[in-house]
């Protein structure tokens, strides 16, 4: 058999199209410094200290320069947005000059508002340094429903007093000493505590503000009355602001105890979470 024929006239193929030339990739070298320093004002903070930085002595010098980050700081409208704005200005350190500008960390680590404590609820017992006590420490699910928690588990003590702390490092945190002693920012501090229904318990807070040698310059501390046994799973609150905050307040040492009153084998003592530690601005 012969080879198919082709019937018709052959199919026309169509010319290839001139290829484009590639487009050439934008140089941000190129650009004015000013022009540059608002494109970079639209990269996240971690990103400009991390990476950026690393680019050339032109990006580093921007990176470490105070005019980047007050960009980023103004585009919050928000009145305390606008308090940080102007707090940032103000509370510069004498050395305007030095590099790096801290206002990198500051707008990294977004200190402001946020809770300090870390493992406030209990993913085991990481971040916190414990002292056991009878049983020692354990973590349970929360027998009432603590408001706005991030996690509904709790710390539980057991029959002698069980004890953890966390020290927070201010500056590692993002606050500059120029902000920390400005008088216009206060700590918030908080922390839930309560017991199962059918144990009472005790418990203690004892919250300090250090200076740079961790000596005690402010304190709270709390020693509320035992909750009875028969309490219907009592969960309570307690709070407090230090509004005068003192010069050189570098560190917060956050601190508390629990334990039960029947003196029970196990973990039926004060069940605490949700400890926070916050710093805020003085809008006013």
């Amino acid at each position: 058999m012969g080879a198919w024929a082709s019937r018709g006239r052959a199919a026309r193929v169509p010319a290839p199209e001139p290829e484009s030339e590639p487009e050439e990739a934008l140089d941000l070298s190129q650009l004015p410094p000013e022009l540059l320093l608002v494109v970079l004002s639209h990269v996240p903070p971690r990103t400009l200290l991390g990476r950026c930085r690393q680019v050339c002595r032109g990006w580093r010098a921007l990176v470490d320069g105070q005019a980047l980050w007050l960009l980023i700081l103004a585009r919050d409208h928000s009145a305390t947005g606008r308090a940080l704005l102007h707090l940032a200005r103000s509370c510069q350190s004498p050395a305007r000059n030095a590099r790096p500008c801290p206002l990198g960390r500051f707008c990294a680590r977004r200190p402001i508002g946020r809770n300090l404590i870390r493992n406030p609820c209990g993913q085991g017992l990481r971040k916190w340094m414990v002292q056991h006590g009878g049983d020692g420490w354990v973590v349970e699910e929360n027998r009432t429903t603590v408001p706005g928690a991030p996690s509904q588990t709790c710390f539980v003590t057991s029959f002698s007093w069980c004890r953890k702390k966390q020290v927070l490092d201010l500056e590692e945190e993002g606050l500059w000493p120029e902000l920390l002693d400005s008088g216009r920012i206060e700590i918030c501090v908080s922390d839930w505590w309560g017991a199962r229904h059918d144990s009472g318990c005790m418990y203690r807070l004892l919250v300090q503000l250090l200076d740079a040698n961790q000596t005690v310059l402010d304190k709270f501390s709390a020693v509320p009355d035992p909750i009875p046994q028969w309490n219907n799973n009592a969960c309570l609150h307690v709070t407090h602001v230090f509004s005068n905050i003192k010069m050189g307040v570098r560190f917060v040492s956050f601190e508390h105890w629990g334990q039960d009153t029947q003196f029970w084998a196990g973990h039926y003592g004060a069940r605490v979470t949700n400890s926070s530690v916050i710093v805020r601005v003085h809008l006013s």
